[in-house]
């Protein structure tokens, strides 16, 4: 699917290799749309792949002497989620990674990605424009700072020149009077595009409102400020009435159409829902329920980093050479399929599943350097100095580990194409959260599709794992 692929072990390097290859070479890094677009051929065949994931430094969450947030490239919506300092100084941004994909996604996703690829219904560009980010773009003929609501030039067009890479997100941390909010509506709980979503950000001081920024996702070629809603808000009291207001002039703000997720009419009307929801929430002091406080993120007791690399390594020649199930691997041979077929071509490995080979299903889940991901979606030669484990490699001593037995006992296996990808996800929940309630089960489980329809045994062999208890109230004799 690749011609090569590179994986620097510094900046300077990775921007030398973008510099040598140009338009041919693409970076990545969660490969959440760069892997999609391969394979269903919106790129060329030909493409060099530049693997900055390796790069020390690039997933640092800081913020500065001077009260701003830096984001580095390589921060995943699931570091966002768990940060406590975005928490506290940055909700919108939380609440909108928190809603992105499903827990898999989330851990390869990068916000940076999502504000490249510049889709007007991305969920991160919305409260990143309430909160007048801009990045920093470089390349080896040096660097520029472009305020983000400058970046986009249309739809799915930015203004990075073809040697350039993002390398930060940058802005102000929220203050003691500020408030934000982030609202979306999609098709569905998880794994859903937004429909239309709306960021707010209030500066309050005595009930009045000094400053109001509101962002809208979906609802034109680009993320559009509501000028004319933010324009009433300033100096008004921030009531209910002044809220109604409010999001009847963001409504007049959206320029949408129609498509097959949505009219243009009912679009117009969400917009105007959820800017008057979303405000409401602030004003009831309810907006930051909406993420719960110990949010499953399918990472286990800690999130492991890759090692960084001694120097740049080339696939072909370099052999990936990982560690699958506790065995040392070295595959001389399957460097331009994903993961998931090294996995099951090269190592024999059948546990994971092919189902969407587009991170929708979560068959193909397996936990990639103690994180659980789509490996459908992981180029194989990020695997290089990985540490991988499939369902075959859950059991220990040859018995079966708890969740596995969990879904013997409830009967939570139908067809079983999906099974091996649930029970890794659960496995690594339970890791992390070993005695979970059903929405969090839920939540944790968004990512696996089961086309059988048997989602209440699954959470019920979830949620009684550990115990050995069967919902009925028997007890397993392991």
């Amino acid at each position: 699917m690749w011609s090569a692929y590179y994986t620097p072990a510094s900046l300077d390097e990775a921007l030398e290799l973008k510099a040598r290859f140009g338009a041919q070479a693409a970076f990545i890094a969660g490969g959440t749309d760069v892997v999609v677009e391969l394979t269903q051929g919106r790129r060329a065949r030909d493409q060099v792949l530049i693997d900055i994931t390796r790069i020390p430094g690039l997933k640092d969450i800081t913020l500065d002497e001077e009260g701003r947030i830096h984001l580095g490239p390589l921060v995943t919506h699931n570091h966002v989620v768990a940060s406590r300092l975005l928490r506290e100084r940055a909700f919108p941004l939380v609440r909108a990674a928190w809603e992105v994909g499903s827990p898999q996604i989330r851990n390869r996703g990068t916000v940076a990605g999502n504000l490249i690829t510049a889709s007007p219904a991305n969920d991160t560009i919305p409260p990143l424009m309430a909160l007048d980010a801009q990045v920093t773009l470089r390349s080896v003929r040096g660097s520029r700072t472009v305020a983000l609501r400058d970046f986009y030039t249309g739809v799915r067009r930015t203004v990075m020149e073809p040697d350039e890479m993002l390398v930060d997100i940058a802005f102000p941390a929220m203050t003691e009077n500020q408030r934000g909010n982030f609202l979306k509506l999609g098709l569905r709980r998880g794994q859903a595009i937004s429909v239309v979503n709306v960021a707010v950000v209030v500066a309050l001081e005595g009930g009045m409102v000094q400053r109001a920024a509101i962002t809208l996702g979906a609802v034109a070629p680009t993320i559009v400020h509501a000028e004319a809603a933010e324009a009433y808000l300033q100096g008004r009291a921030f009531t209910e009435e002044t809220i109604a207001e409010a999001a009847r002039l963001a409504r007049e703000a959206a320029r949408p159409i129609d498509d097959i997720r949505g009219t243009a009419t009912y679009r117009e009307a969400m917009v105007e829902t959820l800017t008057r929801r979303a405000l409401q929430e602030i004003l009831e002091g309810r907006e930051t329920q909406a993420v719960p406080e110990q949010p499953p993120l399918l990472w286990g007791e800690a999130e492991p980093y890759a090692q960084p690399l001694v120097a740049t390594v080339s696939h072909p020649p370099q052999p990936i050479v990982a560690r699958v199930n506790g065995r040392r691997y070295v595959f001389r041979s399957g460097h331009h399929k994903t993961l998931l077929h090294l996995l099951r071509d090269e190592a024999g490995l059948i546990g994971p599943k092919e189902g969407c080979a587009e991170g929708e299903c979560g068959a193909c889940t397996v936990l990639f350097n103690g994180v659980a991901v789509n490996s459908c979606l992981i180029p194989a030669p990020a695997a290089h100095g990985a540490n991988i484990v499939t369902v075959e490699g859950l059991k220990q001593d040859e018995q079966l580990h708890p969740v596995q037995e969990a879904f013997v006992r409830t009967a939570a296996v139908q067809c079983g194409y999906c099974t091996p990808g649930f029970i890794v996800a659960a496995a690594r929940l339970l890791d992390e959260i070993p005695h979970p309630d059903p929405d969090t089960v839920g939540y944790a489980l968004t990512g696996n599709l089961c086309r059988c329809t048997g989602y209440y045994s699954i959470v019920e062999a979830v949620t009684t794992a550990l115990t050995g208890e069967h919902p009925h109230g028997h007890v397993s004799h392991r």
